[in-house]
């Protein structure tokens, strides 16, 4: 059995922890996971020679080595220690999750919290069994909140996350087909996506929740504590409409006094709701409007999610982070409705979506085909099995529209540019 008090007086004395060898010059606990092609426990000792306090490990003849400490799971240990953290940790804690939006929306929440308090926000996407126990034990005492991203992409993983980090608030930001190869149905999503609110429910203070949303509605249990917001409904606690350009979303938000205007840099109205999460959440931890008003206008998108750029003679919208059905419909429907002239649509494969694959790439090439009547370009396996006009270029991966492609077709455009990360049109920018 683990002695996680006494792995937690080293963490105390020493609390960087890391599990990439490579960052041990800083000091710190190196653990030494495994995974399909590696085995951290080899890198150990170097990882103590260039400079690790200490190195957590599950291999039996390390046990005795200098600075080793042995454990019979090196994974388990990790998310151990991070729960005993979080017991020790006298914080707010807000979990959030969903199929679309989460990390833009944990970006904004962490913003607007910025204004007022020290908030440690989930770096990038680390929202998964590793990555929730190391931004756990990235918590010091200097912070003040926290906000624990959790993503999932099979029953049961939510929970699981929720046991780790002990979450006081929740946030569902929304549920759509996403992982369908691993939850086996929209409603298996769902029911994941709610173990967050059945954990709030039973251990935790409340839920943010968005009431105009009618699958998030039946999910959240009638005795929960909620704090509502919506688009457009006067009815929740925060309210508010999209009063911005096309390309750019303005939210005009109701703070219960009077309206107020949060200039976003994010493209796609579909992140209103975002906006507005954002706004309700800084509202309840005290922050006045004009904080939130800061700390929205002041976050700036990146890593190919929700981007506006400028490339030469053309405006680009770049989310090719992910996609998935639902995200895919949103930003088809947004750019469909800019009064733009010279549009182009670039879209790549929705990955991880097992046997339905086929049928909601069709779906996508069928609402393009009967509403937008611009170009069209298909990269990847599922969009060259589609049923598409004759007039959409299709190719079967970036690199092969690198070779054929006609780069003149840029210029002077509109260009959405949305698809899995795995299809990578993120290049496409880069070769402009």
């Amino acid at each position: 059995m683990m002695n996680t008090e006494a792995l937690y007086q080293i963490y105390l004395k020493h609390p960087y922890v890391f599990t990439d060898s490579r960052k041990a010059a800083g000091g710190g606990i190196f653990f030494a996971l495994k995974g399909e092609r590696f085995d951290g426990n080899n890198f150990a000792l170097q990882a103590l020679a260039d400079g690790a306090h200490c190195a957590v490990v599950d291999r039996s003849d390390l046990a005795s080595s200098k600075g080793c400490f042995y454990v019979e799971d090196v994974l388990k240990a990790l998310q151990m220690l991070a729960n005993y953290h979080r017991k020790h940790l006298n914080i707010p804690i807000l979990a959030i999750t969903g199929t679309n939006g989460k990390t833009t929306t944990k970006e904004l929440i962490s913003q607007v919290l910025s204004e007022k308090f020290k908030v440690l926000a989930t770096v990038g996407n680390l929202n998964n069994h590793i990555g929730v126990p190391l931004t756990l034990l990235a918590i010091t005492p200097e912070h003040e909140l926290a906000v624990i991203e959790m993503g999932a992409n099979h029953p049961g993983e939510i929970q699981f996350l929720c046991e780790i980090a002990e979450p006081d608030y929740g946030i569902i930001t929304n549920v759509g087909k996403a992982h369908l190869e691993g939850f086996g149905s929209f409603e298996g999503v769902k029911q994941t996506k709610s173990e967050l609110y059945r954990f709030i429910a039973s251990r935790g203070k409340g839920i943010f929740i968005n009431i105009s949303n009618e699958h998030l509605l039946p999910l959240a249990k009638d005795n929960m504590v909620q704090f509502t917001y919506a688009p457009g409904n006067s009815d929740a606690d925060l309210y508010g409409e999209s009063a911005g350009d096309e390309m750019l979303v303005v939210a005009k938000v109701w703070f219960g006094k009077g309206w107020l205007y949060l200039k976003s840099k994010l493209s796609g109205n579909y992140n209103l709701e975002n906006i507005l999460a954002a706004a309700r959440i800084g509202l309840f931890f005290g922050l006045d409007p004009l904080q939130i008003q800061r700390g929205i206008e002041a976050y700036i998108p990146a890593n190919n999610r929700s981007q506006v750029l400028q490339k030469g003679s053309s405006t680009i919208l770049l989310d090719c982070y992910n996609a998935n059905p639902s995200s895919m419909v949103l930003s088809v429907q947004h750019f469909i409705q800019l009064k733009r002239t010279s549009k182009l649509m670039v879209l790549g494969d929705m990955l991880e979506l097992g046997p339905a694959a086929p049928a909601e790439h069709q779906k996508v090439v069928d609402l393009i085909r009967e509403n937008y009547h611009d170009e069209v370009i298909l990269v990847g396996k599922h969009f060259m099995e589609t049923e598409a006009p004759a007039s959409y270029l299709r190719y079967m991966n970036i690199d092969e529209m690198k070779e054929k492609f006609d780069y003149t077709l840029l210029h002077h455009r509109t260009i959405l540019i949305k698809g899995s990360r795995g299809i990578k049109l993120e290049k496409l920018v880069e070769w402009m």
